[in-house]
Protein backbone atom coordinates (compact mmCIF):
# COMPACT_ATOMS: atom_id res chain seq x y z
CA UNK A 1 0.00 0.00 0.00
CA UNK A 2 0.97 3.64 -0.48
CA UNK A 3 0.07 6.49 1.86
CA UNK A 4 -0.88 9.89 0.48
CA UNK A 5 -2.47 13.24 1.30
CA UNK A 6 -2.66 16.78 -0.09
CA UNK A 7 0.62 18.68 -0.09
CA UNK A 8 1.33 22.34 0.64
CA UNK A 9 3.87 25.03 -0.34
CA UNK A 10 4.77 23.89 -3.82
CA UNK A 11 5.07 26.07 -6.90
CA UNK A 12 5.90 23.75 -9.80
CA UNK A 13 5.67 20.05 -10.71
CA UNK A 14 9.08 19.22 -9.25
CA UNK A 15 8.44 20.83 -5.86
CA UNK A 16 4.95 19.27 -5.81
CA UNK A 17 6.41 15.80 -6.28
CA UNK A 18 9.23 16.40 -3.78
CA UNK A 19 6.76 17.37 -1.05
CA UNK A 20 5.42 13.80 -1.25
CA UNK A 21 8.88 12.28 -1.26
CA UNK A 22 9.91 14.34 1.77
CA UNK A 23 6.96 13.01 3.73
CA UNK A 24 7.56 9.42 2.61
CA UNK A 25 4.27 9.30 0.72
CA UNK A 26 4.01 7.03 -2.29
CA UNK A 27 0.67 8.25 -3.66
CA UNK A 28 -0.66 11.63 -4.72
CA UNK A 29 -3.83 13.47 -5.56
CA UNK A 30 -3.40 15.00 -9.03
CA UNK A 31 -3.43 18.80 -8.59
CA UNK A 32 -4.87 19.89 -11.98
CA UNK A 33 -8.16 19.40 -13.80
CA UNK A 34 -8.76 18.72 -17.46
CA UNK A 35 -8.91 22.43 -18.35
CA UNK A 36 -5.24 22.97 -17.48
CA UNK A 37 -2.79 23.39 -20.36
CA UNK A 38 -1.70 20.07 -21.82
CA UNK A 39 1.96 20.88 -21.18
CA UNK A 40 1.27 21.48 -17.48
CA UNK A 41 -0.69 18.25 -17.16
CA UNK A 42 2.16 16.32 -18.75
CA UNK A 43 4.73 18.03 -16.53
CA UNK A 44 2.94 16.92 -13.36
CA UNK A 45 2.46 13.40 -14.69
CA UNK A 46 6.17 13.24 -15.56
CA UNK A 47 7.18 14.53 -12.12
CA UNK A 48 5.06 11.86 -10.45
CA UNK A 49 6.64 9.14 -12.55
CA UNK A 50 10.15 10.51 -12.04
CA UNK A 51 9.74 10.35 -8.26
CA UNK A 52 7.93 7.02 -8.14
CA UNK A 53 4.52 8.41 -7.16
CA UNK A 54 1.26 6.70 -8.01
CA UNK A 55 -1.48 9.14 -8.98
CA UNK A 56 -4.31 7.90 -6.79
CA UNK A 57 -7.38 9.60 -8.18
CA UNK A 58 -8.81 12.49 -10.11
CA UNK A 59 -12.06 13.80 -8.72
CA UNK A 60 -15.21 14.98 -10.43
CA UNK A 61 -17.16 16.04 -7.33
CA UNK A 62 -20.33 17.36 -8.90
CA UNK A 63 -23.99 16.39 -9.01
CA UNK A 64 -24.92 14.34 -12.05
CA UNK A 65 -28.60 14.79 -11.11
CA UNK A 66 -28.63 18.55 -10.66
CA UNK A 67 -32.20 19.80 -11.19
CA UNK A 68 -30.97 22.51 -13.55
CA UNK A 69 -30.67 20.92 -16.99
CA UNK A 70 -27.79 23.15 -18.12
CA UNK A 71 -25.80 22.43 -14.96
CA UNK A 72 -26.57 18.73 -15.29
CA UNK A 73 -25.27 18.67 -18.86
CA UNK A 74 -22.16 20.63 -17.88
CA UNK A 75 -21.57 18.28 -14.95
CA UNK A 76 -21.80 15.28 -17.25
CA UNK A 77 -19.27 16.77 -19.67
CA UNK A 78 -16.95 17.59 -16.80
CA UNK A 79 -17.12 13.99 -15.59
CA UNK A 80 -16.28 12.69 -19.06
CA UNK A 81 -13.34 15.06 -19.39
CA UNK A 82 -12.03 14.27 -15.91
CA UNK A 83 -12.17 10.56 -16.72
CA UNK A 84 -10.23 11.24 -19.92
CA UNK A 85 -7.66 13.17 -17.88
CA UNK A 86 -7.33 10.30 -15.39
CA UNK A 87 -6.71 7.95 -18.29
CA UNK A 88 -4.14 10.26 -19.86
CA UNK A 89 -2.04 10.57 -16.68
CA UNK A 90 -2.48 6.96 -15.56
CA UNK A 91 -4.45 7.69 -12.37
CA UNK A 92 -5.75 4.69 -10.47
CA UNK A 93 -9.28 5.99 -10.88
CA UNK A 94 -11.58 8.89 -11.55
CA UNK A 95 -14.07 9.27 -8.71
CA UNK A 96 -17.40 11.01 -8.16
CA UNK A 97 -20.53 10.56 -6.10
CA UNK A 98 -23.45 9.01 -7.95
CA UNK A 99 -25.82 11.97 -7.74
CA UNK A 100 -28.41 13.53 -5.42
CA UNK A 101 -31.91 14.92 -5.83
CA UNK A 102 -31.18 17.36 -3.01
CA UNK A 103 -30.69 21.09 -3.47
CA UNK A 104 -27.24 20.47 -1.96
CA UNK A 105 -24.97 18.77 -4.49
CA UNK A 106 -24.10 15.87 -2.17
CA UNK A 107 -26.98 16.12 0.27
CA UNK A 108 -29.60 13.66 1.53
CA UNK A 109 -33.00 13.37 -0.16
CA UNK A 110 -35.81 10.83 0.19
CA UNK A 111 -35.61 10.13 -3.54
CA UNK A 112 -31.90 9.32 -3.57
CA UNK A 113 -32.35 5.64 -2.78
CA UNK A 114 -35.22 4.41 -4.95
CA UNK A 115 -35.41 1.99 -7.89
CA UNK A 116 -35.88 4.93 -10.26
CA UNK A 117 -32.75 6.70 -9.03
CA UNK A 118 -30.78 3.46 -9.10
CA UNK A 119 -31.62 3.08 -12.79
CA UNK A 120 -30.49 6.68 -13.41
CA UNK A 121 -27.18 5.92 -11.70
CA UNK A 122 -26.61 2.86 -13.88
CA UNK A 123 -27.38 4.72 -17.11
CA UNK A 124 -25.29 7.74 -16.09
CA UNK A 125 -22.20 5.68 -15.25
CA UNK A 126 -22.53 3.75 -18.49
CA UNK A 127 -22.83 6.98 -20.46
CA UNK A 128 -19.76 8.55 -18.82
CA UNK A 129 -17.58 5.51 -19.42
CA UNK A 130 -18.84 5.03 -22.98
CA UNK A 131 -18.17 8.69 -23.82
CA UNK A 132 -14.65 8.76 -22.31
CA UNK A 133 -13.61 5.24 -23.39
CA UNK A 134 -10.79 4.86 -20.83
CA UNK A 135 -8.08 2.31 -21.50
CA UNK A 136 -5.90 2.53 -18.36
CA UNK A 137 -7.99 3.97 -15.56
CA UNK A 138 -11.39 3.22 -14.00
CA UNK A 139 -14.49 5.21 -13.16
CA UNK A 140 -15.62 4.78 -9.55
CA UNK A 141 -18.37 5.97 -7.23
CA UNK A 142 -17.49 6.92 -3.68
CA UNK A 143 -19.84 5.24 -1.18
CA UNK A 144 -22.08 7.76 0.58
CA UNK A 145 -24.38 7.44 3.60
CA UNK A 146 -27.50 8.62 1.75
CA UNK A 147 -27.11 7.82 -1.93
CA UNK A 148 -26.03 4.91 -4.08
CA UNK A 149 -23.83 3.06 -3.25
CA UNK A 150 -24.55 3.22 0.49
CA UNK A 151 -23.67 -0.42 1.24
CA UNK A 152 -21.70 -3.31 -0.23
CA UNK A 153 -24.84 -4.81 -1.75
CA UNK A 154 -25.35 -1.62 -3.78
CA UNK A 155 -21.85 -1.95 -5.20
CA UNK A 156 -22.36 -5.60 -6.09
CA UNK A 157 -25.53 -4.65 -7.95
CA UNK A 158 -23.93 -1.67 -9.67
CA UNK A 159 -20.92 -3.66 -10.87
CA UNK A 160 -23.29 -6.20 -12.38
CA UNK A 161 -25.77 -3.77 -13.91
CA UNK A 162 -23.34 -1.13 -15.18
CA UNK A 163 -21.50 -4.02 -16.81
CA UNK A 164 -18.46 -2.05 -17.95
CA UNK A 165 -14.90 -3.34 -17.66
CA UNK A 166 -13.69 0.13 -16.65
CA UNK A 167 -16.07 0.50 -13.73
CA UNK A 168 -14.45 -0.36 -10.39
CA UNK A 169 -14.68 0.21 -6.63
CA UNK A 170 -13.69 3.15 -4.44
CA UNK A 171 -13.39 2.35 -0.71
CA UNK A 172 -14.39 5.06 1.71
CA UNK A 173 -15.16 2.82 4.64
CA UNK A 174 -16.11 5.63 7.02
CA UNK A 175 -18.88 6.71 4.64
CA UNK A 176 -20.33 3.23 5.04
CA UNK A 177 -20.61 3.71 8.81
CA UNK A 178 -24.13 5.05 8.40
CA UNK A 179 -25.91 3.44 11.37
CA UNK A 180 -25.26 2.97 15.09
CA UNK A 181 -24.78 -0.78 14.82
CA UNK A 182 -21.85 -0.25 12.43
CA UNK A 183 -19.90 2.24 14.55
CA UNK A 184 -18.30 -0.33 16.83
CA UNK A 185 -18.09 -3.12 14.23
CA UNK A 186 -15.94 -1.49 11.57
CA UNK A 187 -13.48 -4.38 11.49
CA UNK A 188 -16.22 -6.75 10.42
CA UNK A 189 -17.56 -4.18 7.95
CA UNK A 190 -14.08 -3.73 6.45
CA UNK A 191 -13.28 -7.44 6.17
CA UNK A 192 -16.59 -8.13 4.46
CA UNK A 193 -16.13 -5.22 2.03
CA UNK A 194 -12.56 -6.14 1.07
CA UNK A 195 -13.51 -9.80 0.86
CA UNK A 196 -16.26 -8.96 -1.58
CA UNK A 197 -14.34 -6.58 -3.86
CA UNK A 198 -10.63 -7.33 -3.39
CA UNK A 199 -8.59 -6.30 -6.45
CA UNK A 200 -11.47 -4.24 -7.85
CA UNK A 201 -10.72 -1.63 -5.14
CA UNK A 202 -8.69 1.15 -6.75
CA UNK A 203 -8.27 3.70 -3.91
CA UNK A 204 -9.00 3.85 -0.18
CA UNK A 205 -9.94 7.04 1.66
CA UNK A 206 -8.52 7.04 5.19
CA UNK A 207 -10.62 8.81 7.81
CA UNK A 208 -11.91 7.96 11.27
CA UNK A 209 -15.32 7.96 12.91
CA UNK A 210 -16.70 9.17 16.21
CA UNK A 211 -20.17 8.72 17.63
CA UNK A 212 -21.35 12.05 19.06
CA UNK A 213 -23.20 11.90 22.36
CA UNK A 214 -26.16 14.00 21.27
CA UNK A 215 -29.49 12.84 19.91
CA UNK A 216 -30.27 11.36 17.59
CA UNK A 217 -27.59 9.14 16.03
CA UNK A 218 -24.79 11.41 14.82
CA UNK A 219 -21.64 9.90 13.32
CA UNK A 220 -18.87 12.36 12.46
CA UNK A 221 -15.51 12.21 10.71
CA UNK A 222 -12.30 12.44 12.72
CA UNK A 223 -8.57 12.50 12.09
CA UNK A 224 -7.25 8.94 11.70
CA UNK A 225 -6.31 7.62 15.11
CA UNK A 226 -8.70 9.93 16.95
CA UNK A 227 -11.88 7.91 16.56
CA UNK A 228 -13.09 4.34 16.88
CA UNK A 229 -12.51 2.99 13.38
CA UNK A 230 -10.64 -0.34 13.34
CA UNK A 231 -7.42 0.57 11.54
CA UNK A 232 -5.86 -2.81 12.31
CA UNK A 233 -8.51 -4.37 10.10
CA UNK A 234 -8.35 -1.69 7.42
CA UNK A 235 -4.59 -1.71 6.95
CA UNK A 236 -4.36 -5.49 7.15
CA UNK A 237 -6.90 -5.78 4.35
CA UNK A 238 -5.17 -3.07 2.28
CA UNK A 239 -1.82 -4.87 2.61
CA UNK A 240 -3.31 -8.02 1.14
CA UNK A 241 -4.09 -6.26 -2.12
CA UNK A 242 -2.01 -4.53 -4.77
CA UNK A 243 1.13 -2.99 -3.20
CA UNK A 244 0.34 0.18 -5.17
CA UNK A 245 -3.08 0.58 -3.49
CA UNK A 246 -3.30 4.22 -2.32
CA UNK A 247 -4.53 4.92 1.22
CA UNK A 248 -5.36 8.61 1.11
CA UNK A 249 -6.10 11.03 3.96
CA UNK A 250 -8.72 13.67 3.17
CA UNK A 251 -11.09 16.31 4.52
CA UNK A 252 -8.62 17.79 7.01
CA UNK A 253 -8.08 21.49 7.54
CA UNK A 254 -4.33 21.98 7.83
CA UNK A 255 -0.97 20.55 6.89
CA UNK A 256 -0.43 19.67 10.56
CA UNK A 257 -3.64 17.63 10.66
CA UNK A 258 -2.58 15.72 7.54
CA UNK A 259 0.80 15.09 9.15
CA UNK A 260 -0.89 13.67 12.26
CA UNK A 261 -3.17 11.53 10.13
CA UNK A 262 -0.46 10.02 7.96
CA UNK A 263 1.94 9.59 10.88
CA UNK A 264 -0.75 7.56 12.63
CA UNK A 265 -1.45 5.44 9.52
CA UNK A 266 2.24 4.78 8.95
CA UNK A 267 2.87 3.97 12.61
CA UNK A 268 -0.07 1.60 12.73
CA UNK A 269 1.15 -0.06 9.53
CA UNK A 270 4.64 -0.57 10.96
CA UNK A 271 3.16 -2.06 14.14
CA UNK A 272 1.33 -4.57 11.94
CA UNK A 273 4.51 -5.42 10.04
CA UNK A 274 3.43 -3.52 6.92
CA UNK A 275 5.97 -1.37 5.08
CA UNK A 276 4.22 1.28 2.95
CA UNK A 277 5.72 1.85 -0.49
CA UNK A 278 7.50 5.20 -0.54
CA UNK A 279 9.69 4.84 2.52
CA UNK A 280 7.42 6.37 5.17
Amino acid sequence: MRIGAPVYNWNDPESWALRHVERGWGAAYFPLNHAAPAADIQAFADAAARHGLVIAEIGVWNNQFDPDERKREANFEYAVNQLKLADAVGARCCVNISGSLSSVWDGPHPGNITPETYERVVLNVQAIIDAARPQRTFYTLEPMPWMYPHCAADLENLLRDVNRERFAVHADMCNLVNAFDKVYHTGELTREFFGAFGPRIRVVHAKDTVLLDSLTTRVAEAIPGEGVFDYDALLTECARLDPDLPVMAEHLATEEEYRRATDFIAGKARALGIAPVGGY
